[in-house]
């Protein structure tokens, strides 16, 4: 397998054609990469915790139909599944209300991480949500702990919003410990401060051993920070509302190639795979946004390897 994606599914409801309808989307960050890089001709498995229930099954039948291995345990008869009301406004802007149970478990065990399932990857996504509540005894920590013990890549995505921590301070910290594990971080301008400011990121990658930090998607193209220097890969204007899943078709894209260009450990990367990985992602996240967003949106290697030969 090339990559397990670890994390939380959830339902977008996302507004429909005409006004007052909502169009039942899956989503969910580490879901939408996984999905990304099958699209990409990759093998996929997807990690996470759903609901027996309709929303549950529905999930599980959309992995299935795109080609992803569903790792999951057995659907828990507690309704786990989040519901996530998503408005699109004309000026790019987003909102979201997000529906969770009161006191449903959310969050993987320890017995849902299978060393056998880590083993046969290459290599290893989750999202910051698999973190809430009591980060320092979290599975998703114990899974990138075992995949960076076991050789394998590791990528993690920071994500502020979807993260249910009792406070800011336990947020940072949680965030902290796990960066030894990982080698590519996903994270944005307004979360910089769960490394220390990006004037930290230097230090941080000698200290941690990243390998590289970006942004994410923007006009002017994600910025990489790789063995110490800085630079920014190629971005393309799109006119069209911000969409959501875009910037995961953006990390789907830049693992993906990063996988396809045969990278198996950091010391295969180099300055001209990273920057070829962030174009192909940037490609990956504007065509997403040019159509709107959701998992229909996130598109084929094919599609992007197009796009990149027109621009």
């Amino acid at each position: 397998m090339d990559v397990i994606c670890i994390g939380e599914m959830l339902i977008d409801f996302t507004p429909g054609k005409e006004a007052a309808t909502y169009v039942r989307n899956p989503g969910g960050a580490p879901a939408n990469v996984c999905i990304s890089m099958a699209r990409n001709g990759l093998k996929t498995g997807f990690l996470g915790k759903l609901g027996n229930d309709d929303f549950g099954r529905f999930l599980v039948d959309t992995l299935k139909k795109e080609g992803v291995e569903v790792l999951c345990p057995s659907l828990t008869n507690e309704a786990v599944t989040t519901l996530a009301f998503v408005t699109l406004y004309e000026n790019g802007e987003r909102s979201f209300t997000f529906a969770r149970k009161p006191g449903a478990d959310l969050l993987l065990a320890e017995e849902d991480i299978k060393r056998e399932d880590l083993e046969k990857t290459a290599l290893v996504h989750a999202g910051s949500f698999g973190m809430s509540g009591e980060p320092e005894r979290s599975a998703t920590v114990r899974a990138l702990s075992m995949a960076k013990d076991l050789g394998k890549l590791v990528s993690f995505d920071v994500n502020y919003r979807d993260v249910i921590w009792p406070d800011e301070k336990t947020a940072v910290a949680a965030v902290q410990s796990v960066l030894h594990y990982v080698d590519f971080l996903k994270i944005s301008e307004e979360e910089l401060d769960f490394v220390g400011g990006e004037a930290n990121i230097p230090r941080l990658m000698k200290e941690s051993g990243i390998s590289v930090v970006m942004e994410t998607l923007g006009a002017e193209g994600a910025k990489y920070f790789y063995n110490g220097r800085e630079g920014r890969a190629a971005g393309y204007q799109v006119k069209a509302v911000d969409a959501t899943g875009a910037g995961d078709a953006f990390w789907g894209g830049f693992l993906s190639k990063i996988l396809l260009d045969g990278v198996r450990s950091p010391e295969d990367l180099t300055e001209e795979t990273v920057r070829a990985a962030l174009e192909y992602g940037n490609a990956s996240g504007a065509l997403c946004v040019q159509r709107m967003g959701g998992i229909p949106a996130l598109p084929t290697g094919e599609e992007i390897r197009d796009w990149l030969a027109k621009a």
